[in-house]
């Protein structure tokens, strides 16, 4: 046999994934806020693609080659293709942008030399952009730090307290440490300490959780022999041990249930909320609203929808007097913003059909409440929809859609199935999660359920389940176990 080189010529199909392939599945996953950010990104870096600024009232515009909807030749069956022409994802408009407001003249209303107008009819600008920002927890703390101390050396100690402060208003440090770095005598510090515990809001430079909530009772005038052994016992509170607590304090039920009570009113951590900055409200991907017929109606929400175009006029000008060099350049940014237009409109298409799917689903969930939602998971969305399970998983990521009975994360219609009795209809997990806290709840002082009758009850109503996962069910839904419950009811708080 002889050994020679040769050449040979074979056909194989490959998934490669292209740059452009990476950047489609990164925008299917991305949430709308992190779509926006990526687009402006790209506006910024690409010449090509502009701001489409006609939006929903404006004239109608005449799409560009590029822009031409395309239409899948078929659904790919196999993994390959499928992930191909499904991660081409994107929204196909956008939020209007505000027009650049004129420059705020505060003596335009009286000297009509500087240009001002008499009226605020041209100025764009909420009132929420004319007030005063709120000075921060420790701007706070160092105003009343001043006018509470004349010494320098006791304004020295109450500084460095502040700066000892942590989120919470507790100190990150001991008095006693302080003391020893400044050189100062721990009386000093405590003295100064204690001054500044009463300053607003009430608690802050405690050491722990019992003194914090001591210094608001004393402001309160409330903190008697009984509610100092309360503090001293907030470990037997924790526990709910009620009984053990009436001992410790030397008081009855009644007496007992409005320390509690008292207890609750306080804040623990009085320095949390003052910095916090308000929670940011979601905004929903999907917008869904009863139809007349009787069925529901879904569209994309367009204030979530960056709508971009090419600018196909720039191109055809400048492309004959380019270079060779530029030409290149040109071709490229043309292809990347040809890719992206597709991959927004194809990811609009994706997020809606899905969203579909899940809603025709999930019909008993609208309309009758959390206990009819039915068992899903994403292989059930993803063969209605001929899509990946990869796919499905990406788009219900960071995605909600706004309904009548709130908005939810399209993750959360997937819950695993719980076995019916004797072979009957699977329940969802988190429909049985709903029945228990419902059961919890209706609980009375005569009658609290254990881990096994509950287990009891939901076999009665159809539904197999272990006690385990009753047990696992109810610390998610952080419900204390049957003899907390017990001891928590025994007193009324």
């Amino acid at each position: 046999m002889a050994i020679a080189p040769r050449l040979d010529l074979r056909q194989s199909q490959t998934l490669v994934m292209t740059p452009q392939l990476r950047q489609a599945i990164k925008l299917l996953q991305f949430s709308n806020v992190e779509v926006a950010a990526f687009i402006e990104e790209e506006l910024e870096r690409n010449p090509l693609l502009e701001r489409d600024e006609a939006g929903e009232g404006g004239a109608p515009e005449r799409p560009a080659l590029d822009q031409r909807e395309a239409t899948p030749d078929s659904e790919a069956r196999d993994t390959a293709e499928a992930m191909t022409s499904e991660v081409m994802a994107a929204e196909a408009s956008a939020p209007l942008d505000a027009a650049d407001a004129e420059p705020y003249d505060p003596g335009g209303a009286s000297d009509g030399n500087r240009g001002g107008s008499h009226s605020f009819d041209g100025d764009e600008r909420g009132i929420d952009e004319f007030a005063e920002s709120a000075p921060n927890l420790r701007e706070h703390l160092g105003e009343q730090l001043r006018l509470s101390f004349d010494d320098a050396t006791d304004r020295l100690i109450g500084a460095c307290l502040i700066a000892m402060l942590e989120p919470s208003g507790r100190l990150s440090g001991t008095p006693e440490a302080l003391a020893e770095s400044m050189g100062a005598e721990l009386a000093r510090v405590e003295a100064v300490r204690a001054r500044m515990m009463r300053f607003d809001p009430v608690g802050m430079f405690a050491v722990d959780l019992r003194e914090c909530l001591a210094v608001q009772l004393a402001e309160l005038n409330r903190l008697d022999p009984a509610m100092q052994a309360l503090l001293d016992h907030l470990d037997l509170l924790a526990r709910r041990d009620l009984r053990a607590l009436m001992a410790v304090c030397g008081v009855d039920g009644e007496d007992l249930a409005d320390m509690i009570g008292e207890i609750r009113r306080l804040d623990p951590k009085p320095g949390a909320l003052w910095d916090a900055t308000p929670p940011q409200p979601v905004v929903p991907d999907v917008l869904m609203r009863a139809a007349p017929d009787g069925g529901w109606t879904l569209e994309l929400n367009p204030e979530t929808m960056p709508r971009v175009l090419v600018n196909q006029s720039f191109t055809t000008r400048v492309m004959p007097k380019a270079s060779r060099e530029d030409r290149g350049f040109i071709a490229e940014k043309l292809q990347t913003a040809t890719w992206l237009v597709k991959s927004l409109q194809q990811r609009a298409q994706t997020i809606l059909k899905v969203a579909a799917e899940i809603v025709r689903r999930q019909d008993g969930f609208f309309r009758h409440g959390v206990s009819h939602l039915r068992p899903l998971i994403l292989r059930d969305i993803a063969e209605a929809v001929e899509m990946h399970e990869s796919t499905v998983s990406r788009v219900t990521s960071n995605k909600y859609i706004a309904t009548p009975r709130g908005v939810f994360e399209l993750k959360y219609f997937f819950t695993t199935a719980i076995a019916g009795t004797a072979g009957g209809e699977a329940h969802s997990a988190e429909a049985i999660r709903h029945r228990i806290r419902a059961m919890v709840a209706a609980e009375t002082v005569q009658d609290i359920l254990s881990d096994d009758a509950i287990v009891a009850a939901l076999r009665r109503e159809g539904v197999d389940i272990a006690r385990r996962t009753v047990a696992k069910y109810r610390d998610a839904l952080n419900i204390p176990s049957s003899v907390q419950r017990k001891r928590e009811k025994a007193v009324p708080a």
